[in-house]
């Protein structure tokens, strides 16, 4: 298996090899013209990896050498550095604050206090206003927060419950918005109908209500194209009531959501048997595999991740959740959103599990979790917007021209190439121009393409175009 670092190397070596033969003899003859070199392809490292189409030595693509094409420009910036910088700003400690902050509730049950001070749902509720309402202070005008109230009765008890929301205003029109959300109530001592017994929650979920307030900390002090609601549910225990009063609501609004990002669960890195999966999260997404839109958002999470070499490892799964568990992105795949669950990879306590307490947080692994997810919402709100109307073209040569309406800010593309029934896009392509000329794409189930931009952000993916 290929390291990202090692397929890097090899690229620019094929690259120089083709400019010392330029310079040489005026022109390197590799068997193809230079204006319609075929593309090299990048394999994707996987534990049962593709053909390496790109340096396998003696693979060719349509007919000739793979070579690096002559077009790829040098990057405006340094991605790497760009996206270190912005990775960088996750403070775990205070996330970790965040989660004492909860656990010290005592329990987030729906039908717990609402007027104690310092415990019950209520507490709960008013702190998430309190940390939306000083970011909204700090953040120069991009940040508004507010509640949205719904009716909720639950074990014959009726209460007021409420989802805290802070809006990230983006600045281009016709960029929708993304959706990031994570429960806070909590259920204990394996009866989810007690509102009396000890529920800490702190990693189901006090882990995601903290990272959602870290994204919202970090993406206030930057602009997006798209805009991005941060949303605190409550109810969500109890059939996820919060969620999908939230949901009805970008409905009846006409909010363009371009995906929902549910974070729940994220700080363990081992089981109940003492396994251990430090460098892993599990994205779970509504199917079919292939046509479902939720499910082209987890490939396009799990693409913005590894094209920017990220340390976290996306894993797609081809499932909506756990056998019989749920989650709140089931209340927006439902109205037709795409959704998408972010979750450990390892599970180390049962739900409703009194258990549940902050020394069983692994903070080092909270904090790359974080940055996973906080590279996938910038990606999708601030890179450039997916290419339009991608096509395939036959050529009588038998070769095809894959062609796309070029993005206005674009330095560049990576087209993306997945085989039948994959899970993620397999391999490839990194290209300038809005065409490439190939006879391998009809080896492909799914093509998609996704744009750079000046700062080295690689954004969303096109919408899949169907080869067969």
């Amino acid at each position: 298996m290929r390291t990202q670092q090692t397929r890097t190397l090899l690229f620019h070596l094929l690259r120089l090899v083709w400019l010392g033969c330029a310079l040489a003899l005026g022109a390197c003859n590799l068997g193809v013209a230079r204006d319609t070199a075929p593309p090299t392809l990048v394999p994707r490292a996987s534990a049962t990896p593709q053909p390496t189409l790109g340096f396998s030595g003696g693979d060719t693509i349509g007919g000739a050498p793979a070579v690096a094409p002559a077009n790829i420009n040098t990057p405006i910036v340094d991605p790497a550095r760009e996206v270190a910088s912005l990775l960088a700003q996750v403070e775990v400690d205070r996330m970790m604050a965040h989660i004492e902050a909860l656990q010290n509730m005592f329990t987030r049950h729906v039908n717990s206090s609402q007027n104690a001070p310092d415990k019950g749902i209520g507490a709960a509720t008013r702190y998430l206003e309190a940390q939306f309402k000083q970011l909204q202070q700090t953040s120069g005008g991009r940040l508004y927060t507010f509640t949205q109230e719904f009716d909720l009765t639950y074990n014959g008890i009726t209460t007021k419950q409420y989802n805290v929301v802070a809006v990230i205003q983006g600045f281009e029109a016709g960029a929708g918005a993304v959706v990031v959300g994570a429960h806070y109530d909590s259920v204990g001592g394996g009866d989810i109908s007690s509102p009396t017994v000890y529920a800490p929650g702190a990693n189901d979920n006090g882990t995601g209500v903290a990272a959602v307030l870290e994204l919202a900390r970090i993406l206030s002090t930057r602009q997006h194209r798209s805009s991005i609601m941060l949303v605190l549910f409550s109810a969500e225990e109890v059939g996820r009531r919060g969620s999908r009063a939230f949901a009805q609501y970008l409905v009846n609004q006409n909010v363009d959501v371009i995906g929902m990002v549910n974070i729940d669960t994220i700080g363990n890195a081992n089981d109940r048997s003492g396994r251990i999966i430090d460098n892993e999260l599990r994205l779970f997404s509504d199917g079919p595999n292939e046509t479902s839109k939720s499910r082209h958002l987890a490939r396009t999470a799990e693409f913005i991740s590894f094209t920017h070499g990220i340390e976290m490892k996306l894993t797609v799964q081809d499932a909506i959740d756990r056998e019989n568990r749920y989650g709140d992105h089931f209340s927006f795949s439902e109205v037709g959103y795409p959704a998408i669950r972010f979750i450990n990879a390892l599970e180390e306590k049962a739900n409703a599990d009194s258990s549940d307490t902050i020394e069983f947080i692994e903070p080092s692994y909270l904090r790359k979790a974080t940055q996973a997810i906080l590279l996938v919402v910038a990606a999708m709100a601030e890179g450039p917007r997916p290419p339009r109307n991608v096509s395939l073209r036959d050529k009588a040569d038998g070769s095809s021209t894959l062609v796309w309406e070029p993005v206005p800010d674009a330095t560049g593309y990576i087209v993306a190439l997945r085989f039948p029934n994959s899970l993620r896009y397999d391999q490839q392509i990194e290209w300038t121009s809005n065409s490439i000329d190939w006879d391998g794409f009809k080896r492909y189930a799914g093509i998609a393409i996704a744009a750079k931009g000046p700062t080295g952000i690689v954004g969303p993916l096109s919408q899949e175009y169907k080869v067969r």
